[in-house]
């Protein structure tokens, strides 16, 4: 089968008034061997950056939003369900890790667009679909706008190991937050104000060699999926670009729970078992 290397990230837009940012140093990225994984490497590499960048004066806005069809199968790809970890035990997580729909989201915390998404959509995602069980929230951190997103990223993931990822989370996407920076100081303010217990903990493992293997292990499955800029996500194997209207997340949330359901019921039917030798197949006539 033919192989294809996802090209290299491009510039991806923070706010729509935010300078051009320079790619994050990344490790060496993986050779997609399988053709789905390939084709929606292409199409995140497509759209990713159209849907987030800049409105033009006078555009009124990018028209660039992801399709969600009506068809549950149109733009899933199987191969990408299994990027979804499922980990009970993964702290950057929320839902049931055996919920029939997984969103998974490539994001970096100086993105403005992912900003919007986390104070616009994704509490709102939490309470209709989270909460009753329907949907997981899987967090990759994918930081591409330089050292202080780097930081940033192996802070929230510090914060998680005293259970407390969600809540830096917050803090640090609240409305004006990313504008303060993250340097060392204000990442422990982050950390304070997340409630996370032993600062003293939270700075070496925001420090940490796995601190930097977990955040490079997010990075390298967003570069393999083809992701260009922030926010990028994935609804149990469809790529959607950018902080979308809300309705394209629950559109394609529940058209994957419809996809999950039908799939599990042809796996739970009962085929009709062979009619006893010499009788007649129920329904079948004499």
């Amino acid at each position: 089968m033919p192989k294809s290397t996802p090209k290299s990230p491009s510039r991806a837009a923070s706010t729509p008034s935010g300078p051009s940012p320079r790619a994050a140093a990344s490790p060496a990225r993986p050779i997609m061997i399988v053709s789905g994984v390939a084709l929606a490497a292409a199409l995140l590499g497509l759209v990713s950056y159209t849907a987030t960048k800049p409105s033009s004066p006078g555009s009124g806005g990018s028209s660039s939003v992801a399709e969600v069809s009506a068809d549950p199968t149109a733009g899933v790809y199987p191969e990408l369900e299994a990027y979804a970890r499922r980990d009970p035990a993964d702290r950057l997580a929320l839902g049931r890790a055996d919920a029939p729909v997984v969103l998974i989201e490539y994001a970096d915390f100086k993105c403005g667009y992912c900003g919007k998404f986390a104070r616009d959509t994704e509490p709102e995602l939490m309470r209709k679909y989270v909460a009753d069980g329907t949907l997981r929230i899987e967090w990759r951190n994918f930081p591409i706008f330089g050292e202080e997103s780097e930081a940033a990223a192996r802070a929230s993931w510090a914060a998680g190991r005293q259970g407390r990822f969600w809540e830096f989370h917050r803090a640090a996407y609240a409305e004006g937050a990313k504008e303060k920076g993250f340097g060392p100081d204000r990442l422990a303010a982050l950390a304070k104000e997340a409630g996370v217990p032993d600062q003293a903990r939270f700075a070496r493992d925001t420090d940490s060699a796995a601190a930097r293997a977990a955040v490079a292990a997010d990075q390298r499955q967003g570069y393999s999926l083809g992701a260009t800029s922030t926010p990028s996500f994935l609804i149990n194997g469809r790529p959607i670009a950018g902080a979308q209207p809300v309705e394209t997340f629950t559109d394609a949330i529940e058209a994957a729970a419809r996809s999950a359901k039908n799939v599990t019921a042809q796996r739970t039917a009962k085929p009709t078992p062979p009619a006893p030798s010499g009788e007649p197949h129920p329904g079948a006539t004499r």
